[in-house]
């Protein structure tokens, strides 16, 4: 009796989880045919843009400078030990705009705007608002998911190419700590370690990180249960599963680029 129950429990998370997946396609589908087809809510996807962008701004900033003074002063040391202290600015440059500000930046829109989606759209759900715009001849997808998703898939790069920026700087304070370089001369080095190759595909894949990130919260959001408790389970489970999505993502696209280059 004991192994016929696992075997079913197994079964039934399987079934529930082919289901999820199911429906998170279907949701994907929709926005697509959603998104393409008139009209179109321009005022709601500039405010959304402003919300998510702007509002993340402050966030980023600090976060981005941080990440490039840490990661100055953690790596000096190794380097002036093999004699190649020159080679920080490069060093710094490359990783930030590569790798770390497109993923630590993704992580913190995850924290911060899917969570906020999932948490909107579920408390409108669970108050009937949905329900209302559907009956005030008001399409709900379009104006709360098609907006939101359309908003980070543009802001995310946006915020990203901006903690590149601010990220360098911080590399430039921390040199400027222990040693004595112009900003022309480190803003020439930095320049000089980057190719093309570089920030396209950490572009495209933030525009991917921007895209789950507003998907998921929207998907979490818009099918929250009744009961205010889902309101909950649906903001959390937006950061969790968005945060995972950008690893994943984040490892396709690595993989990816050394195939491409």
């Amino acid at each position: 009796m004991e192994e016929v129950s696992k075997h079913t429990f197994v079964l039934q998370q399987l079934r529930e989880l082919f289901l999820a997946m199911g429906k998170a396609t279907l949701f994907n589908l929709r926005f697509f045919r959603e998104l393409f087809f008139p009209p179109t809510e321009w005022r709601e996807t500039l405010k959304q843009c402003y919300l998510m962008g702007w509002k993340s701004l402050p966030l980023v900033s600090i976060t981005g400078f941080i990440m490039g003074l840490v990661l100055t002063l953690q790596s000096r040391p190794t380097l002036v030990e093999f004699g190649a202290e020159s080679w920080l600015p490069g060093m710094v440059g490359t990783s930030l705009i590569r790798e770390i500000a497109p993923v630590v930046t993704a992580l913190i829109c995850a924290g911060k705007i899917s969570s906020g989606i999932g948490a909107e759209l579920g408390s409108m759900k669970v108050t009937e608002q949905i329900d209302a715009m559907e009956v005030s001849a008001v399409n709900p997808f379009k104006y709360l998911v098609v907006t939101r998703i359309v908003a980070t898939t543009l802001m995310v790069p946006i915020l990203v190419l901006f903690a590149d920026l601010v990220g360098i700087l911080g590399g430039f304070a921390g040199i400027s700590i222990k040693g004595d370089i112009s900003l022309i001369s480190y803003a020439t080095k930095v320049i000089e370690s980057l190719d093309f190759i570089d920030i396209i595909p950490a572009t495209i894949k933030s525009c991917f990180f921007g895209y789950f990130i507003g998907m998921i919260g929207c998907y979490q959001g818009f099918n929250a249960s009744n009961g205010t408790e889902s309101v909950g389970r649906a903001a959390n489970s937006a950061v969790v599963i968005a945060s995972l999505s950008i690893f994943i993502i984040d490892m396709l696209a690595v993989q990816i680029t050394d195939l491409i280059i």
